[in-house]
């Protein structure tokens, strides 16, 4: 036995060609997980990562990932994925919701093309998938999901910043799914599965918070991809009913449980 946390585990990590996505696939993979990473990145684009450099990384390190694309605004694609993964690694234990497609526009300005859109991939999806992944769980008697949510997610308050309310959308999007997470909590905690929302105590340097200018560097105070990633290991490497139901945020998480990086 080589002791690692998650040794025989299969996880399947959404948006992890880069960033926190990618972090989380990595650190799952470090404690003995077989990880299937997802997205739409097949090939380099305006942002960097893919997702067969994430796999690239994880069998560097001697872990072990396969890469499976896909648009998870898209049912048919979010039903394959599952398929492919189970096919490939075996029966779902860990989900990580963490895909996100965010336009920080005003509401006015704010096309229904677009809120269709973020709300399949950040609402939609995580609902369909762990509707997808719930009946082999049930049948193991344990799993685990973590949905990645944002202080989006919290009511703004005043004074108001900068930028006002462009991020209404993706505050709406969030506070869905951490509601959702909480449901999902009490329905299935008799079968022994975990469902949690995980949020970033502060702005994450990934390429897309750099892309939309959420990261102005200077003075600002960050957090790591890398908290992020152990508070999900936090969360899916123990007793289910130890642990769910929670909204909860990275760094408090780790303080709580005494884990220093």
């Amino acid at each position: 036995m080589s002791g690692k946390l998650l040794e025989g585990r299969v996880a399947l990590v959404t948006g992890a060609s880069r960033g926190i996505g990618l972090a989380i696939a990595q650190r799952l993979a470090s404690e003995g997980a077989k990880v299937a990473v997802t997205a739409r990145t097949v090939e380099p684009g305006p942002l960097a990562g893919t997702i067969h450099e994430s796999v690239e990384l994880i069998r560097a390190a001697g872990g072990e990932a396969i890469a499976v694309a896909a648009d998870l605004s898209h049912a048919e694609e979010r039903e394959q994925l599952v398929n492919d993964v189970v096919n490939q690694l075996g029966s779902i234990d860990i989900l990580i919701n963490n895909a996100a497609v965010a336009f920080f526009t005003p509401t006015r300005d704010f096309t229904l093309k677009r809120l269709h859109l973020m709300f399949e991939v950040e609402v939609t999806a995580p609902f369909h998938l762990s509707q997808l992944v719930l009946p082999a769980m049930t049948e193991k008697g344990e799993g685990w999901i973590v949905n990645v949510s944002s202080r989006a997610a919290l009511h703004p308050t005043q004074p108001y910043g900068a930028r006002g309310g462009a991020g209404t959308v993706y505050g709406m999007c969030k506070a869905a799914v951490e509601r959702f997470s909480t449901g999902l909590a009490a329905e299935v905690f008799d079968a022994n599965i975990a469902v949690n929302a995980l949020s970033p105590n502060r702005v994450v340097p990934t390429p897309g918070t750099v892309f939309h200018g959420l990261v102005v560097g200077g003075d600002q105070v960050v957090e790591q991809p890398e908290v992020m990633a152990e508070a999900a290991l936090a969360l899916c490497s123990v007793e289910p009913k130890s642990r769910t139901g929670r909204i909860t945020f990275s760094q408090d998480l780790l303080n709580e449980l005494n884990i220093v990086l």
